[in-house]
């Protein structure tokens, strides 16, 4: 490859692993034109007089940010910074491995706009974590999944190990919230082609871990902030709305087909719950979702069967709850049922927007 390659390494107080990282990364990319650009937040141990002392030697260069912390707007602050058309990010801590970048280069050069060094892929894993650090690590990656639809086509959106060609991000407004810079490329990036090559996240050796709950607390900020930008807030709004009109529809056709049409009042309930399923699903479909519907009348029809088989799952949820509650719990029966429904639209639109609508 004949462009130049730029490594973009975020640091704080990471001065014991600096020479063995340098030393690491041009072993791997001796053969190609490399830069490293390390991100300096002001260290207090020396790291950015270490990592500039090496740039006598190696493609190093040094920025240190005086007033600014946090590991995204680092990467985003390197990203102003660099020569290169190629970039990768990692971490300084040698718990992502130079030797894998040349595997994200072959990508790269296979036509991917973003490749991520990836632990939950085939061959990739975590080495030494406990069962809490597991959990907290899967289950940031499923409420990525979740609540940001573009995050799926990606096993690990929660690498901190990634390359991208610069041209993804160069006319996007990058507005990361702590640590997962990934996740905020994978969503307002403009790129065609993703790929993800597997690695063995390290066990750190020097150093202390940045890990706290305040970085889950950002995190959980940046998902905010990122479904707000991207209108999945407002989705979720209309969702609602039209979840309210099919309350209307359902009592209404319970009303009328009970007290004028002379049914027993829970064939009339049945008849309106359908009616409001069947309402609530084209409302949805041309308003709330309309971006994400597939032509086809075979393609509806398998939308309003999925469609009514989670709803009729959400009845079964709301009635569970309300019985639960009311019975069990001597909750006050309204109240009950309020939970009910809130309990019940929760699933009703995350299951939804995972299966019916992907």
């Amino acid at each position: 490859m004949s462009k130049t390659i730029s490594i973009i390494i975020p640091t704080y107080n990471e001065r014991d692993n600096i020479i063995t990282l340098v030393k690491r990364i041009h072993g791997a990319l001796s053969s190609y034109s490399y830069e490293i650009v390390f991100v300096d937040d002001n260290s207090s141990d020396g790291t950015a007089e270490l990592a500039s002392a090496l740039s006598t030697e190696y493609p190093v260069r040094v920025i240190v940010r005086q007033n600014e912390r946090g590991l995204a707007s680092a990467v985003v602050h390197g990203l102003k910074h660099v020569e290169g058309q190629i970039v990768a990010v990692m971490d300084a801590d040698l718990q992502h491995p130079p030797e894998v970048i040349p595997a994200l280069l072959r990508e790269i050069e296979s036509g991917a706009d973003i490749v991520v060094a990836s632990r939950y892929v085939k061959e990739g894993a975590c080495q030494d974590w406990g069962l809490i650090r597991r959990i907290m690590s899967k289950g940031g990656v499923f409420l990525a999944h979740l609540l940001l639809p573009s995050t799926r086509q990606i096993n690990d959106p929660m690498s901190g190990f990634f390359m991208l060609n610069k041209q993804v991000v160069a006319s996007v407004d990058l507005k990361p919230t702590g640590y997962k810079i990934l996740l905020e490329i994978l969503v307002v990036g403009q790129f065609r082609k993703v790929a993800e090559v597997p690695y063995t996240f390290g066990t750190r050796t020097s150093g202390e871990s940045k890990l706290s709950a305040r970085q889950q607390k950002d995190y959980l900020k940046h998902i905010y902030s990122l479904m707000k930008r991207k209108g999945e807030l407002l989705r979720f709004a209309k969702f609602c709305l039209v979840g309210l009109s099919g309350v209307l529809v359902n009592t209404g056709l319970l009303w009328l087909l009970t007290e004028f049409a002379g049914f027993f009042y829970l064939l009339s309930a049945a008849i309106g719950i359908e009616s409001s399923i069947i309402s609530n699903f084209a409302l949805n479909d041309f308003f709330t979702f309309h971006d994400r519907r597939s032509p086809g009348m075979k393609l509806f029809l398998g939308r309003l069967i999925k469609f009514n088989m989670v709803s009729l799952a959400g009845v079964a949820i709301n009635m569970a709850i309300l019985w639960l509650l009311t019975e069990n719990l001597e909750v006050y029966y309204l109240l009950s049922n309020l939970c009910g429904i809130a309990a019940a639209t929760l699933w009703n639109y995350f299951v939804n927007t995972w299966w019916t609508w992907k």
